[in-house]
């Protein structure tokens, strides 16, 4: 899928909710599209600006949860506790390991921790729509400088 039928989905998600698709939403997700990674609302912010868009941080801050509802980003929990995101539509499903010494973050994706989740959801006849995981821990780099009981 690309950028343009991303917006495209985006703009009808927006009207069948009954609200507007302004000029600053369209900015807003033509920058979540161009972004790869994780970000915070003031990085997206700033990166608005830098492009001459005049976007406040409100319709940021206003915008994003629209885009989570829609399926295009999630929030993932960071280690200096505010929210980040990153886009998920479009791109193969991952989970997080987050430093809580220095921040970083580890993707990763494991065949065997998908079945788990899928046999757990089907013993308890439950149907998972999505999940996110995240394993908080120390990094090696962390770990070789000052090493901590697990």
């Amino acid at each position: 899928m690309g950028v343009e039928s991303k917006i495209e989905y985006f703009r009808d998600f927006i009207h069948a909710k009954g609200l507007r698709y302004t000029p600053e939403r369209e900015a807003i997700a033509r920058e979540v599209f161009r972004r790869k990674g994780h970000f915070d609302p003031e990085e997206l912010h700033q990166a608005l600006r830098r492009e001459g868009h005049k976007v406040s941080r409100a319709s940021v801050y206003r915008t994003l949860p629209l885009m989570m509802e829609a399926g295009i980003l999630e929030q993932v929990e960071m280690t200096d506790k505010h929210a980040h995101y990153e886009r998920v539509m479009g791109r193969e499903h991952h989970d997080h390991m987050l430093c809580v010494s220095c921040g970083r973050v580890i993707e990763f994706y494991s065949e065997e921790m998908e079945k788990l989740q899928e046999r757990l959801c089907e013993e308890e006849g439950f149907q998972g729509a999505s999940h996110t995981l995240e394993i908080k821990g120390y990094c090696s780099r962390c770990r070789k400088k000052a090493p901590r009981p697990v």
